[in-house]
């Protein structure tokens, strides 16, 4: 079944182990921030650090493994049609808005939706950690370190497809960022098998 995140917005659900979640970008150029907790201990969370750390690279696809805090497996990518995804960048939030776009009065952005649709978990907004953001270009300079928040790669019906290594909880969202989505507000589409 297929479902769709509308633009701007979150959702929360389980995936059991071996399960795979298919995240599809259906109309291009649009981000989803995902998230991972351990089902049955939600202080086992996703970890850009530990991924980047023992991958030895920013940029993952398949056959890519994605660690958790505990240095324990909790997704891995098996289908990859974009190859390009942002694990360096947190969620963004009512200050991304406030701080990089001025905004005065700011949408709560991922970070907003992420809370709002984990909640039910038990999981707090504190919790919340840096995001596998899906489909977002962010290019390194490898001189400088600078950072550049380029249009998605993603045409419409791009997608990733990862394999759950245990119990999960699972945040996903469609990215409320200007800069990260080319100047627009798309859905995204997700099904799980």
């Amino acid at each position: 079944m297929l479902h769709e995140i509308p633009p701007r917005s979150g959702a929360a659900f389980t995936l059991d182990k071996g399960q795979r979640l298919t995240v599809i970008d259906p109309q291009g150029e649009q981000v989803s921030d995902l998230l991972a907790f351990a089902r049955h201990d939600i202080d086992e969370v996703i970890s850009s650090g530990r991924t980047l750390d023992y991958l030895s690279r920013i940029f993952l696809t398949v056959p890519d493994p994605l660690y958790s805090n505990r240095s324990n497996i909790m997704l891995r990518i098996v289908t990859d049609t974009v190859g390009r995804h942002d694990f360096l960048l947190t969620p963004c939030s009512k200050d991304t808005f406030r701080i990089i776009y001025g905004d005065t009065e700011p949408h709560q952005g991922c970070f907003g939706n992420l809370a709002e649709a984990l909640a039910p978990f038990g999981i707090v907004p504190d919790r919340i950690p840096v995001a596998f953001n899906l489909f977002m270009n962010v290019p390194v300079d490898g001189t400088t370190g600078e950072l550049k928040v380029l249009p998605p790669l993603s045409k419409a019906g791009d997608h990733i497809v990862l394999e759950a290594e245990m119990d999960l909880i699972i945040g996903l969202t469609a990215c409320s960022a200007l800069q990260s989505n080319n100047g627009s507000f798309k859905p995204i589409h997700y099904r799980i098998d």
